[in-house]
């Protein structure tokens, strides 16, 4: 009887579910999805942007040891290497022996709070072509005038800049999957198969722009010390303060195209 009640509890639960329509709960995941007007240029670009891929730095036993004792979240990569770097021996006679050693006021770690893309950041290039004095169609094709240099930033101002433009870079291409760079540029002569058929009558505008990351979220900062009693090491994180910050990061070797036909110049 006892078997029979579960089976029967299962499925007045199935049904209960069916009925209110509940789904399972799933892990969110981001998807930007590239739209058909963007188009990668790593091969075409005549400026070689070095690669910008953050690795992640694995701490050492020791670094590792101290990161779990810390009792606040700690993912700065330069910090992770300093404590990589740092060792204390075992002394045999340590009974009874306390230090207290501050390590400086860190950025300590970053939460993504909204990550959008806007794809046309910034305008690179236009290229046109005056079809208004023939009588079939002519083709249009992207060609990169001139080399431009596209630079994003932090959108205020704060400590330990390129320590908290690197953690939000490091999340930032997690989330989206893009290449991205604080610093890229766009060589001249750079250019694309892709074809835009003016009509007759007609002036082709074929305008280039340089897609960007937008990322939002709080860093967060505290004193760090390297507290060690006895033979025992700790980190404690001292006055704790969290900071909104956003940031435009651009999109490495992409460029958004928007196409326009019309029969009075721009």
């Amino acid at each position: 009887m006892l078997r029979w009640g579960k089976y029967i509890l299962t499925i007045s639960l199935i049904f209960m579910f069916s009925i209110l329509n509940i789904q399972p709960t799933k892990a969110t995941t981001h998807n930007f999805k590239v739209p058909g007007s963007v188009m990668n240029i790593s091969k075409e670009n005549t400026y070689p942007n070095p690669d910008q891929n953050i690795p992640s730095l694995q701490p050492g036993s020791f670094a590792k040891k101290l990161i779990e004792s810390s009792n606040v979240k700690i993912d700065n990569q330069v910090l992770i290497r300093m404590l990589n770097e740092s060792s204390v021996s075992n002394a045999p006679l340590a009974i009874g022996y306390r230090a207290k050693i501050f390590l400086g006021l860190w950025p300590l770690n970053y939460e993504s709070k909204e990550t959008t893309v806007n794809w046309q950041y910034q305008k690179v290039n236009t290229n046109l072509l005056d079809n208004r004095g023939e009588i079939s169609y002519n083709r249009l094709m992207f060609f990169q005038n001139t080399q431009r240099i596209i630079r994003g930033g932090l959108t205020s101002k704060i400590r330990d800049t390129e320590d908290v433009k690197s953690m939000m870079m490091k999340k930032a291409m997690e989330k989206t999957q893009l290449p991205l760079a604080f610093h890229t540029v766009i060589g001249p002569g750079t250019k694309s198969e892709r074809v835009y058929n003016v009509p007759p009558k007609q002036i082709g505008y074929l305008y280039a722009y340089c897609p960007a990351v937008n990322e939002k979220g709080k860093i967060t900062f505290g004193e760090v010390y390297l507290i060690l009693k006895g033979n025992k090491r700790s980190l404690l994180v001292k006055n704790v303060i969290s900071q909104g910050i956003g940031a435009w990061i651009p999109v490495q070797d992409h460029l958004s195209l928007g196409y326009l036909a019309t029969s009075h110049p721009k």
